[in-house]
């Protein structure tokens, strides 16, 4: 029955997400439109992401001291 298959596929992703988070918290912040779309660019043309971004200049923060 397609019902249950789509059941099954709902329980699943729901399992595998559940899973990704597990050690994860959400970090959201509002900024101005012309400063996100600088570091936005910015990014893109060093073909970086902001998670990979800002995941370095948290590193670099907790190693300065």
């Amino acid at each position: 029955d397609t019902r249950k298959e789509v059941l099954i596929l709902q329980k699943s992703r729901a399992e595998y997400m559940k899973k990704r988070r597990e050690g994860k918290k959400a970090f959201s912040v509002l900024l101005d439109e012309e400063k996100f779309n600088s570091i936005d660019k910015r990014l893109n043309e060093k073909n970086q992401s902001k998670k990979e971004w800002l995941e370095q200049k948290i590193d670099e923060e907790l190693n300065e001291k």
